[in-house]
Parts: structure tokens; C-alpha cells; sequence
């Protein structure tokens, strides 16, 4: 009887002490940190980032930068122009209409999420949702580049899509992009040159209100909280928990926080 009271005692013991572990761990939050010359964001583990090293430390992004690495949960927006036959493919001149297809960034590939498509579009022209292949879906890692010029003398450009299944391999094709004749040859799974007419941009999913919404990447706290709230709730992920941010409603600076995907955003 002693010895099953103790065993008792030592399991209540354990499961007490297992709880407040994980309430800890799950219980801390985000702060902000007012520093000069940048506020920093402080993580649950005591890690500090500047602002501006938020995005840089999640992809390695930085603006003005050529291309981005495409993480788990960012998305790619491709909308695609199409022309009458023989059309120069530039401006308004022989303009049909556009098709949209958005893609997901998973772990193991990327996810066709949406097609919006056109009516009438010619037979000849691949559907919007065609422009990657089959075989670039289904890589670890992804960079878009966001102009390169294929051809100076006709003064030919647009985006290219690498994918590679290691960043050594992936340093590699790019460093291949210095010969713009190789930029998505045809048959290369690893890589898909764009047509000039075709806009892609990176994007990611918030939630605001309860609601799911698409940003643009790089977008601030401040431009989805437009005014000066009455009550502002923030909450991140981490270690795949939503944890809470958080921040001085009334400071402007804290306010530009940038986001990130999945990122729940309660205000009023």
C-alpha cells in the first residue's frame, strides 16, 4: 500500500511539475524593447532583433536586394498578360487579359492554392498556373529573382524561379544567372524564367479579426492597424504555438513591427 501511495505521489508529483514546465514555456510572450537607434523584439528564449532584422532573420531578406528566399508559409502571386497574336506583348496594344494563380510555400514543395483565369485566352499560351512545371513543384528551397535581363540588345527581362533541394545547390544556379542565356533553359526543373509580361510578387497570410487576409510581404503592423486602436492584441508563433506580442498600442514606433506569416492581429 506504501509503495503504491508513493508511486502516487511521485506521479502527481511529475505531472505538476511537467504543467507548470509547459505553461512556462508556452505562457511567455514577445516584447518589444525601446532602444536607439532601433527598437528590438525580444522572443520567449530572451533573443533580441532589431525591426529591421525581423525579416532578415526569418528568409535572409534585406530591400533593395535582387531576390528573396521563399520560406515555408509565404506565397507567390503570378499574374500573367496576354496578348492577340502577333502583338508586341508591351503596353495596351493588343491586350486580352490577365490570369492569377497563387502558390503556397510548404516544406517539401510548393502548393497550388488559387487559378483566376481568363476568358478567351489564346491556345497557344500556356495557362498561368502551367508556368512552373510539374517537376520545379516538389523542391526544399525556392528563390525568385525578381528582374533578370535575359537579352540587353532587345531589352528583354523578367522574374526567374530557382528551386533546389540544398542551399549549396541553390548558391550554385545562381551564380549560373551571370550568363542570361542558360536562365531557364527549357527541360531544367530547377529553374523558371518568367515572360516579360508576367508579374510575380511574394505575399503571405494574416489574420485580422478572426479573418484570414493576404499582405504583401514586408508589410508593417502599422499598415494593417491604420489608425490608433482602442484595443490591439498581437500573437506570433512559436515552437508552433501562438504566443503573444506584446505592444504599447500608444507608441508609433512599436506599431512598426514587421509582420509575419501567420501573424493574428485583434483590433479596434
Amino acid at each position: 500500500m506504501r509503495i503504491r501511495r508513493t508511486i502516487s505521489l511521485a506521479m502527481l508529483l511529475f505531472c505538476a511539475l511537467l504543467s507548470a514546465s509547459c505553461g512556462m514555456r508556452h505562457g511567455q510572450a514577445y516584447q518589444v524593447v525601446p532602444r536607439a537607434p532601433t527598437y528590438l523584439l525580444r522572443s520567449p528564449n530572451s533573443q533580441e532583433t532589431p525591426f529591421p532584422e525581423v525579416l532578415r532573420n526569418y528568409n535572409g531578406f534585406e530591400r533593395g536586394q535582387p531576390s528573396i528566399d521563399l520560406r515555408p508559409e509565404m506565397e507567390i502571386r503570378i499574374e500573367n498578360a496576354y496578348y492577340e497574336k502577333g502583338a508586341s506583348r508591351k503596353g495596351l496594344a493588343g491586350f486580352l487579359g490577365t490570369e492569377i494563380a497563387r502558390y503556397k510555400v510548404a516544406a517539401n514543395g510548393l502548393r497550388l492554392l488559387s487559378v483566376v483565369p481568363m476568358t478567351g485566352r489564346p491556345e497557344s499560351d500556356l495557362p498561368v498556373q502551367q508556368l512552373i512545371s510539374a517537376e520545379q513543384m516538389n523542391f526544399h528551397y525556392y528563390r525568385l529573382y525578381f528582374e533578370i535581363v535575359f537579352d540587353r540588345k532587345k531589352d528583354e527581362h523578367g522574374s526567374v524561379l530557382l528551386a533546389a533541394n540544398s542551399i549549396d545547390e541553390m548558391n550554385r544556379l545562381s551564380a549560373q544567372l551571370s550568363d542570361p542565356e542558360t536562365v531557364g533553359s527549357k527541360g531544367s526543373p530547377h529553374c523558371t524564367a518568367f515572360p516579360e509580361a508576367c508579374s510575380v510578387s511574394v505575399a503571405m497570410n494574416i489574420v485580422v479579426n478572426g479573418k484570414s487576409q493576404l499582405t504583401d510581404w514586408g508589410t508593417l503592423l502599422s499598415s494593417v492597424v491604420t489608425r490608433p486602436p482602442q484595443h490591439l492584441e498581437v500573437k506570433r508563433f512559436y515552437r508552433g504555438h501562438l504566443t503573444n506580442v506584446k505592444i504599447d498600442r500608444q507608441d508609433a514606433i512599436e506599431l512598426g513591427l514587421p509582420l509575419l506569416p501567420g501573424d493574428h492581429i485583434d483590433w479596434n
